[in-house]
């Protein structure tokens, strides 16, 4: 989940060509790469006996884009993954510690590094061990890479054992998800937010299921695998303190310098997000743009390579875009730490990106991760968290904080603006929002315009980077009367919820139903609600199913399927939940498919992976007859 602090490198590298990376890769030559920070241990789980042990097969992708002026890395002859994991068995005891160094192969290199890399290599580890070693846990590898958040391997696609119930007929497609997953164990400080981004997808049909896990092919990845080492500075965990931030300033330009990778073909890890629009498949992550990928007929994940929509998309996009269901339209933005600190634009139903609307009434950065839409406006977040140097330099802590002193604001401007004369702000005290669930327009009797928007409000926003444990998200539902100004605020439940959905089907239209996350505390989840939003009328609390994963379970976003998306008068809750859940007490994965119509959220299909998926972050579900017909109609890529 990337934001504004990882878009310093991306307002540096102003991309104006396409760079594809994807090429027939091969496992990287270990390094050194653990050397510097002395980590004894990394808190890993035990796998279960199906779990794959093998290295992962070759992908070939069928098309790329070159750029003129790029130099795409060419891998070295394989060699054994120098992230390579152990997998013990299935074990019913609590994970233990293993020393790092055992899920290292010891091979020679098959490429020697270079004069410059070696010495800028020993320059990192001074850095990491005597001028900025990892003093607080939210960086610290040994935490923020422990239990089921520890990194996997790639995985070709495998068949799964559906232990429980039989898979829905109507689910033919593939549910995937993505999340961080660093090719390198970290020579220093690591956040949750710096892994290179890893999709997992789960292939469903005829009631089997097949699993693939594979990276993102991007710039930064394939640089870093040719080296065998990370180069690219950890964004947010790497600029922590004036010396800290000063000393890793000065190694990342002299990596630049050296020739160890080029900015303008990106630096971003593409890890938080998926989106489909105009018959493509994107991967996200708000420091770069947008990692076209597609989806195989076997199952495989191939990454097509980076996009820049014909040269009009500049240097990063949202995550998080919104798709009209009905237009086929992608609304997007695009924010940074100089001004204007917030863009906003949008796509045609063909995938054709339109003018950038900057907006230069949102007078400072902030956090802004997530957005609304709805068929008449965008709304917008400037919430508490943004910029705060002082932070930095006086405590040593990370350039973005929390400003208690700031009143957080909502900004609606019409869907199709053309610049930003019609932005009206409205306060709202303590709205601190980092993802948006829904928002639609109303009208009441007297002729009011107003908006309404669902969405998580962090309640402890000073701890959304460094203490995610103590967060609290409360749902909330908003009304602003667009045309009095009253703001007017509603509780939907006491839960700590997030990673909320809905059918969407109904996205910028009213909606009934919300499906959340619980977090106990975040980031793991342990479960999943129901909200029924008529019931807040009454002020009552408005859950009205739930299901508990279990003692030592955890799951992440869920996700919702239409059993019958054409059947337009289909109920809006009818349909499934999935998710992918891990047992931490057994080390084993599943994925899991639940009956969102009833009223403990049944399970209707549980599926034994064959590798453990670690916890991550957004994902989606494509029906597979629509998307390879979209996919055999779009325009191809040239070679």
């Amino acid at each position: 989940m990337e934001a504004l602090s990882s878009s310093f490198l991306s307002s540096i590298s102003q991309s104006k060509r396409s760079v594809i990376v994807s090429k027939p890769f091969s496992s990287p030559s270990p390094s050194s790469s653990t050397r510097g920070l002395n980590i004894k241990a990394v808190r890993t789980e035990g796998e279960p006996q199906t779990a794959i042990n093998s290295s992962p097969a070759s992908t070939t992708p069928s098309a790329v884009r070159k750029s003129p002026k790029t130099k795409i890395p060419q891998p070295p002859s394989p060699v054994p993954h120098p992230t390579s994991r152990a997998q013990p068995k299935t074990t019913t005891s609590p994970p233990k510690r293993v020393p790092v160094k055992s899920n290292k192969p010891q091979t020679t290199p098959s490429v020697q590094p270079s004069v410059p890399s070696t010495l800028l290599n020993a320059v990192e580890d001074v850095i990491n061990t005597f001028i900025d070693p990892p003093t607080k846990p939210s960086v610290d590898p040994r935490f923020a890479l422990s239990d089921n958040f520890a990194p996997v391997d790639e995985l070709p696609p495998t068949e799964c054992e559906v232990i429980e119930g039989v898979l829905p007929s109507c689910l033919d497609g593939v549910y995937i998800r993505n999340g961080p997953n660093p090719q390198f164990l970290p020579r220093g400080p690591y956040h949750l937010f710096d892994g290179d981004g890893m999709l997992h997808s789960i292939r469903i049909s005829n009631g089997k299921a097949t699993l693939c896990s594979r990276y993102v092919k991007t710039y930064k990845y394939m640089t870093e695998r040719e080296a065998g080492t990370s180069v690219f500075p950890n964004v947010f965990s790497g600029f922590n303190g004036l010396v800290g931030s000063a000393a890793r300033g000065s190694l990342a330009a002299a990596r630049f310098i050296a020739g160890q990778f080029n900015l303008d073909n990106g630096s971003g890890v593409a890890n938080t997000s998926l989106a489909y629009f105009s018959n493509r498949l994107y991967a996200l992550g708000e420091s770069d743009l947008p990692y076209e990928v597609r989806l195989t007929p076997n199952g495989d994940i191939e990454t097509i390579g980076r996009t820049d929509f014909d040269g009009k998309l500049f240097m990063s996009m949202t995550a998080h875009p919104k798709i009209d269901p009905d237009t086929g339209e992608a609304f997007a933005f695009r924010s940074g730490p100089i001004p204007p600190f917030l863009t906003y634009f949008r796509f045609d139903s063909k995938g054709n990106k339109q003018a950038d609307v900057p907006i230069f009434s949102k007078l400072q950065p902030s956090f802004l991760h997530d957005f609304a839409i709805t068929n008449k406006y965008a709304i917008f977040p400037d919430i508490q968290i943004g910029m705060d140097p002082m932070e930095m330099i006086l405590r040593g802590g990370s350039p973005v904080g929390f400003d208690p002193g700031k009143v957080s604001r909502v900004g609606i401007i019409p869907r199709y603006a053309k610049d930003d004369k019609d932005m009206t702000w409205f306060e709202v005290p303590g709205y601190n929002i980092i993802h948006a669930t829904n928002a639609w327009d109303e009208v009441d009797n007297n002729g009011n315009e107003t908006i309404v928007m669902v969405a998580p409000n962090i309640l402890s926003a000073e701890h959304t980077l460094e203490r995610m444990d103590l967060v609290h998200a409360l749902i909330e539902k908003v009304r602003i009367n667009l045309n009095t100004g009253v703001v007017s605020r509603q509780p939907l439940s006491a839960r700590n919820l997030d990673f909320a959905v809905i059918n969407p089907a109904f996205v910028a239209k009213e909606n009934r139903y919300v499906y959340a996350a619980i977090g106990e505390p975040m980031p793991k989840i342990v479960g999943v609600v129901k909200l029924d939003l008529s019931v807040a009328q009454h002020r009552r609390e408005c859950t009205v199913a739930s299901r508990i994963y279990g003692p030592g379970c955890y799951g992440g976003e869920p996700f919702f399927v239409a059993r019958d998306p054409d059947d337009p008068n289909a109920d809006e809750d009818d349909g499934y939940l999935m998710s992918y859940v891990h047992n931490e007490n057994t080390g084993e994965s599943r994925f899991i498919v639940m009956d969102a119509k009833s009223p403990s959220l049944d399970i209707v299909a549980s599926v034994k992976l064959p590798q453990r998926v670690p916890y991550g972050f957004h994902g989606l579900f494509r029906c597979i007859p629509c998307y390879l017909q979209g996919w055999s109609n779009r325009r191809m890529l040239k070679v």
